[in-house]
């Protein structure tokens, strides 16, 4: 990456127009997990303490265009201010004559919330016209917010085109560990992917079978894999037309010498509902009304042995129904090993995506992991090899 980080420059006295996720679970107008608000308050804090002036700019929900006050960020404020151990103020529009003059008499070290950039359309239709008014709120951008780079809005994209602009700390977190798993792995390297559907994840494992020694496929979608193997899975979920698919990705793994690993016995049920009565069978031996849910014991051993070899683990979806019992065991005891090898030392891994991190959660291990991504569809289109959006536009303005 050619960019360059907020913290290479002095900040002293500098207005920092923030772009930030702060958009956390709440309920009744509660935050619920404030884990992406303190993870970014981490990073800013170090900031305002060296006298920068940050105006924070962040979506929350989808309120498209229109303004809800339910999806209001005013009750972001108290959780930001714990986290950073200091006042936060808050404006109530992000753009026009208020907003800015709220912005021009900030102090050094002072920081202010504008409300949700998603109640003006001009947000998610990248307008040139609103960017520039969020860009008159400060002298520098700064993008703290990978999660939200592969969207071309106009607080990740456009504005990066007008003010000089910089990574900010969590971004740059995000991208080093992410660059380290993917483009500079320290091998063998390991992928785990699972989910449901391999139509989601095409583009992730052709990209994957050239990056790293093993992938590891559970989930949904190794169903799909033993389909095109010729084995019956009997009411499994499946995308039978995606053979064509499978085919591909087993021919470029072949090509990039890259070994692919599906689980060779299966936990099946005869019902998706939690606390079902399940079997252990071999991967050839579901049922006509059997519904595999998880990967037995013996691919947990063979997962096992494969992260044994490791020196880098990344790892995108669970390997089973891991949010019903029993069907959690194979995501539980791989992410247990994987947590385990990198306590030892042994190996970096990163991890990313919704259910993943809500798996790892599960399993009390997220805080073992070299790095978790809180990114969703950001961290997928890494993985994919695509180029982000608001990365991109930080790469074209290396605020010389």
């Amino acid at each position: 990456m050619s960019f360059r980080s907020i913290k290479s420059i002095p900040v002293k006295g500098k207005r920092l127009v923030v772009r930030a996720d702060l958009n956390a679970p709440c309920k009744d107008g509660v935050v619920t997990d404030a884990t992406r608000i303190e993870r970014f308050a981490a990073g800013l804090k170090p900031l305002l303490d060296d006298g920068a002036r940050v105006v924070v700019l962040s979506h929350f929900g989808r309120p498209k265009g229109q303004i809800m006050p339910e999806m209001s960020l005013a009750p972001i404020v108290p959780v930001l201010a714990a986290a950073l151990g200091r006042s936060v103020k808050f404006q109530d529009t992000c753009v026009g004559p208020e907003a800015e003059a709220a912005a021009a008499n900030l102090n050094n070290g002072e920081v202010m919330l504008c409300e949700n950039l998603r109640f003006h359309a001009g947000e998610e239709a990248n307008d040139p016209a609103f960017a520039a008014q969020l860009a008159r709120l400060g002298e520098v951008y700064v993008n703290d917010a990978f999660s939200c780079a592969h969207r071309a809005h106009a607080s990740t994209e456009a504005i990066a085109n007008i003010l000089p602009a910089f990574s900010g700390p969590l971004m740059d977190e995000e991208i080093g560990a992410l660059t380290e798993a993917l483009e500079n792995p320290k091998h063998p390297a390991v992928a785990l992917v699972g989910g449901a559907k391999v139509s989601s994840k095409i583009a992730v494992l052709k990209n994957l079978v050239s990056k790293v020694d093993y992938v590891i496929i559970g989930g949904g979608m190794a169903n799909t894999f033993f389909f095109a193997d010729g084995h019956d899975i009997g009411k499994s979920l499946c995308e039978k037309d995606q053979i064509d698919t499978v085919r591909e990705v087993q021919a470029l793994a072949a090509k990039a010498g890259c070994e692919l690993v599906l689980p060779s016995d299966i936990v099946y049920a005869f019902k998706f509902e939690d606390g079902a009565r399940s079997t252990i069978a071999d991967v050839t031996e579901c049922p006509p009304e059997g519904i595999i849910l998880d990967a037995g014991p013996k691919s947990v051993v063979r997962f096992r042995s494969v992260l044994a070899r490791a020196q880098t683990i990344l790892w995108n979806g669970p390997l089973g129904a891991f949010e019903i019992r029993p069907f959690e065991q194979a995501t539980k005891q791989v992410a247990l090993e994987a947590a385990e090898l990198t306590r030892s030392g042994l190996v970096t891994s990163v991890a990313g995506g919704g259910d993943t991190v809500a798996a790892l959660n599960i399993a009390g291990v997220a805080e073992d992991f070299t790095y978790v991504s809180s990114a969703g569809g950001a961290f997928l289109e890494w993985l994919e090899g695509k180029e982000l959006p608001g990365i991109a536009a930080l790469n074209r303005n290396k605020a010389a």
